[in-house]
């Protein structure tokens, strides 16, 4: 079973950049996007053979995330179910046989770091919130986790060290989350990769010297291990300042 998550940074302006193309060439089984930044019923354009599901922001042009499935999945949620969390369009979970489908958009804690304090609060309740999932079943989890986890997962490390994404409460929580039982699975097959990274400024020629950031991730249940069968990241596909990363599992 092939996964793509993908941060499409405005789904209609990438769809002007190739998208349909990366996403006929790839035929995944399920592809989940992140900030799509636009309403459902703006669509213009067809997904034959998906369901789609669509969580959008109550704020127009902001956020927002999609999953398009081969399968249709048992069950569809939107969300966390906590008030304060669900207007901006962040969490879709597709319930299948075998697992829990968790598309998300972390929040950003922002330049000046204005919103770490909720950042710090929402990291608690989505870890929360995945757990009790994995009570019934294995949970997956993909999406853009705003977060540079270890320093071999950003170009500049010392220079970025109290900036957003890269701050020792963002990455501590990021810990957290792994120590309660889940799997980095990019890391899992490529421990020590150096200059691997999802995400690069638009400044500055970012992308063309690969002064990047690995921020969009797959983790899954440690009780999935043995069903993991590789992991990949597609730095060659343009269309957003994010690339599409990949999770194939034996399922």
């Amino acid at each position: 079973m092939k996964l793509i998550s993908w941060n499409v940074n405005g789904l209609r302006a990438c769809m002007n950049k190739g998208f349909m193309d990366f996403f006929h060439h790839i035929d995944a089984d399920i592809f989940c996007i992140q900030e799509a930044k636009m309403q459902k019923d703006q669509a213009t354009f067809e997904f034959k053979g998906y369901e789609e599901y669509w969580n959008c922001a109550e704020k127009k042009g902001y956020s927002g995330v999609v999953v398009f499935s081969k399968n249709k999945p048992l069950s569809v949620n939107y969300d966390m179910g906590i008030d304060h969390h669900d207007k901006e369009g962040r969490i879709i979970t597709a319930e299948y046989e075998d697992f829990y489908l968790v598309n998300v958009y972390t929040p950003n804690s922002k330049r000046e770091l204005e919103r770490l304090s909720y950042r710090m609060e929402w990291e608690d309740d989505f870890r929360k919130f995945l757990k009790k999932l994995e009570e019934k079943k294995p949970v997956v989890i993909c999406g853009d986790l705003n977060v540079a986890h270890k320093e071999i997962d950003l170009k500049n490390p010392k220079t970025n060290r109290r900036n957003a994404g890269f701050t020792d409460e963002e990455r501590g929580k990021f810990s957290e989350l792994l120590q309660t039982g889940f799997i980095d699975t990019f890391r899992y097959f490529y421990p020590d990769l150096e200059g691997a990274y999802s995400w690069w400024s638009y400044m500055g020629k970012a992308r063309e010297n690969n002064t990047g950031w690995r921020i969009d991730y797959f983790l899954c249940s440690k009780i999935l291990e043995s069903k993991l069968k590789s992991a990949k990241i597609y730095p060659e596909v343009m269309g957003s300042d994010h690339c599409p990363v990949e999770l194939e599992l034996t399922l």
